[in-house]
């Protein structure tokens, strides 16, 4: 039971990579699961499934641009289950949909979901952390886009997984003494998000996948296990660091 005792918070937790992250920290034996979202009815579904399953887990509706939902959402997790000592950002959008490369709607959307959520996830969660005396674990999910670049993808996301690679750093460096960890996880080739364009392209992804050394693409629940890792005590001396998930993509 690698999560016995402690507190979750996972950010878009509906499907995909949060929806497995929650699925197994709950497996893991958290004490409690909350997984926020915008997509309420498929979020109440996986919550719903992961206590049928036996774990501990709610959802609530959460809009990660938003502050104010922010302060209320952490604020309801502290008053419910005492505490909070995993935060988990994991809402994003993909920036493989966009035929223009720069426009300006799509910067300021991906920025403002994955980037400016992060910081307030960050913001608030480990302010929660700090009150509650928690020895709390942040993990930040960035992407290969936050290492290297892409022809084939709006600048703006590139940007937004960039700038969560260097504020986990920051915030790595800020609060470490307070015994506050800070990681950011890296996956490559995955399966195509909602959001997805150019990426959920078979012939896109052919040609991805020939630069994989492992010769395919990843699962979310490889993601999913490298982020218990870092949400464990098992990691009790990792923080700043970039734990890439991409089949060996960014060693070649």
């Amino acid at each position: 039971m690698r999560m016995k005792g402690k507190v979750a918070l996972i950010t878009g937790a509906a499907s995909g990579m949060g929806a497995a992250t929650a699925r197994l920290l709950a497996r893991e034996g958290a004490k409690a699961v909350v997984l926020a979202d915008v997509l309420d009815r498929e979020g109440e579904a996986t919550a719903a499934a992961i206590t049928k399953a036996g774990g501990t887990a709610h959802y609530v509706h959460l809009d990660v641009t938003d502050e104010g939902q922010w302060q209320k959402v952490v604020d309801g997790v502290a008053a419910a289950h005492g505490g909070l000592d995993v935060l988990v950002n994991n809402a994003g959008i993909s920036g493989s949909a966009e035929q223009d490369l720069y426009d300006t709607d799509a910067w300021n959307r991906l920025m403002g979901i994955n980037a400016t959520g992060v910081f307030l996830g960050m913001k608030h969660g480990i302010a929660a952390m700090r009150k509650g005396g928690r020895r709390g674990s942040v993990i930040n999910l960035s992407s290969i886009s936050g290492i290297v670049g892409q022809a084939y993808i709006h600048v703006g996301y590139n940007a937004s997984k960039g700038a969560v690679r260097l504020i986990t750093k920051a915030a790595a460096a800020q609060h470490g003494r307070e015994g506050i960890r800070v990681n950011s996880v890296h996956p490559g080739l995955m399966p195509p998000m909602r959001t997805s364009g150019r990426t959920a392209d078979p012939e896109q992804r052919a040609k991805t996948l020939k630069g994989v050394p492992l010769g395919r693409a990843g699962e979310v629940d490889e993601v999913a296990y490298a982020i218990l890792f870092l949400a464990s005590d098992e990691s009790s001396y990792v923080t700043g660091a970039e734990l890439v998930v991409d089949g060996g993509w960014t060693a070649v």
